[in-house]
């Protein structure tokens, strides 16, 4: 009796390196900054965390952190420094920014209230004003984006969904959420500094 020839099992590709991830992003490659990001972002936010109080700012920094990642993938140096311990440096970086801005916002505001006093007579009206202008500018800047950016963004920012909620309600990876969130936050941050932060 003849035995049946079997085909050969393949085995399932490696999961890259986190090097491998890094040449990836610094030639362009979306997917791979996603990777990253699941993989190191919990890392990071909880090193953040322990700098910065707020988790919403946490968070944030987190995502400036990546966006980081991807101008500056391009000079990565393994032989200098790990991947997860080039991560921690560039977030830790970025947290202390963070402290040093508010300090300064701090001392500023405390200087100018100690000369002006309390002179505005309807502050909710002026805030009213504000905050309406700064939503027309942002979803005027949310109408340059490409569509799949400006998509996960109205998302979020109009319908209050989560990265994992835009994921399971469009069919989108979570990765590729996260990628496109992370390039489109980079160029609405460009030209709307103060709206994105009050959004985030």
């Amino acid at each position: 009796m003849t035995r049946t020839a079997q085909a050969p099992r393949l085995r399932p590709a490696p999961d890259p390196s986190d090097g491998d991830l890094v040449a990836r992003v610094a030639d362009g490659d979306e997917t791979a900054l996603g990777r990253l990001h699941d993989r190191h972002a919990s890392l990071l936010t909880a090193l953040v965390r322990r700098m910065i109080s707020d988790p919403s700012d946490a968070e944030d920094i987190v995502q400036e952190a990546f966006l980081q990642v991807w101008h500056q993938a391009p000079r990565y140096d393994r032989s200098k420094a790990s991947v997860p311990t080039w991560l921690v440096l560039i977030a830790r970086s970025r947290a202390i920014d963070r402290l040093r801005s508010e300090r300064v916002k701090s001392r500023t505001l405390n200087d100018f209230g100690q000369q002006r006093g309390a002179t505005h007579t309807s502050p909710e009206g002026a805030r009213t004003v504000l905050e309406e202008q700064r939503r027309s500018r942002l979803r005027n800047e949310l109408g340059k984006l490409p569509d799949e950016q400006r998509q996960v963004l109205e998302l979020a920012f109009f319908n209050g969904l989560t990265q994992s909620q835009i994921a399971g309600s469009t069919g989108i990876p979570l990765g590729t959420v996260k990628t496109r969130t992370l390039l489109a936050m980079k160029k609405l941050r460009a030209a709307l500094t103060d709206e994105i932060r009050d959004f985030l």
